[in-house]
């Protein structure tokens, strides 16, 4: 931990407003104290994956609470975002810091330029000296395409960015054993693959109910992140300026993976399936433990609509999704493909047609 880099920090949205919405000034101004300190060295670069846009759009708009319809939680976010960037924008330039906001949507990591666009951007501000604080694009992102969390966002972020350090930051200072609130309950100090965790009880709520996470998706991106090859520190926003100097704090989780390829992350954690395919018995022992392509003699059937390039399910004949890809033809192409060899396929269609329709380099296998 003293030796990363480069850090992704995220913050929840109870850790800098107030319950009823509206920016805590205090608070930012604590955390921003923290981060500045870090990188004050030059030794350090600070990524800021900051929630809290809606939530600081809710006082100034008069709602009481976090609305549960879309259109209003665009709007809060519209009016909460220039707050809440303005308020760090303020909060850092007491260190003679600038600050650059990036907003992102699902999109952003899942296509290919996206993503590549999204990292020069980052880089770059890093490279200048500033400091990026990125949310997501809540005032045009859909049902469809949100993240749904920034927990997540800030995992795929932490592997966007080649992050040595991915930091939680929330209203608990750790993973626990049950409810912290209960008495008798410990906190898992590391956690060093799933099975440490088989046995934990994890809430899926925050105590200020102004965010949209909870415990649940906080071990869902350590998750992420961790098989990317990313360590991850879950703690407290209080307990930051511990995490960030390697002291004891919080919940350690070891990384389980090792960095892959980019668009494998997107592809496993950040793509929508337009469509699926259902494999026979001999297809899914080549995809999932051969690491094969798969080729339309595997393919039992086929189900949705969707063009080449798209990512699709991979399932097996019960249903089971054993894999995700990028698919080689349309839809309306493959059902008269279904069953039969490529080589049979380019002698009677064309060469065109030998081949893959899925291939290995772009599928990754979700349940091994």
């Amino acid at each position: 931990m003293t030796q990363a880099r480069r850090i992704v920090v995220k913050v929840g949205s109870s850790s800098l407003t107030t319950a009823s919405g509206g920016l805590d000034a205090d608070r930012v101004d604590a955390l921003v104290d923290v981060l500045a300190k870090v990188r004050s060295g030059g030794e350090k670069e600070i990524v800021l994956v900051s929630s809290g846009a809606i939530a600081a759009g809710l006082a100034p708009l008069g709602l009481a609470r976090r609305p549960r319809d879309l259109a209003r939680q665009q709007a809060a976010a519209s009016v909460g975002q220039g707050l809440l960037v303005a308020r760090y924008t303020a909060s850092f330039a007491r260190y003679g810091v600038r600050v650059g906001q990036v907003l992102l949507t699902a999109e952003d990591t899942s296509r290919r330029a996206h993503y590549r666009n999204a990292y020069r951007t980052v880089d770059q501000l890093l490279a200048m000296g500033a400091i990026p604080v990125i949310n997501e694009n809540d005032t045009v992102a859909t049902d469809e395409i949100r993240f749904g969390d920034n927990d997540r966002l800030a995992a795929l972020v932490a592997h966007l960015v080649r992050a040595d350090l991915l930091v939680l930051l929330s209203d608990v200072d750790g993973l626990y054993d049950g409810d912290p609130a209960r008495p008798g309950t410990t906190r898992i100090d590391e956690v060093r693959g799933p099975a440490d965790i088989e046995h934990v009880e994890i809430g899926s709520a925050g105590r200020a109910g102004v965010g949209t996470g909870g415990m649940v998706t906080k071990v869902e991106a350590a998750r992420i992140a961790t098989a990317a090859g990313v360590p991850v520190v879950l703690t407290s926003a209080v307990r930051a300026a511990d995490a960030l100097a390697g002291r004891a704090t919080g919940t350690y989780f070891h990384r389980t993976g090792r960095r892959s390829a980019d668009r494998l992350l997107w592809l496993a954690h950040a793509s929508t399936p337009r469509g699926a395919l259902v494999l026979d018995d001999g297809a899914v022992e080549a995809v999932v433990r051969g690491r094969k392509s798969l080729l339309p003699a595997g393919i039992a059937a086929v189900e949705g609509e969707f063009t080449a390039g798209d990512p699709v399910e991979l399932r097996d004949t019960r249903g089971l999704a054993v894999a995700r890809g990028l698919v080689n033809y349309d839809a309306r192409e493959l059902p008269a493909l279904l069953g039969r060899s490529t080589r049979e396929l380019a002698v009677e269609l064309g060469p065109q047609y030998e081949r893959e329709v899925v291939h290995r380099d772009d599928l990754v296998v979700m349940n091994p």
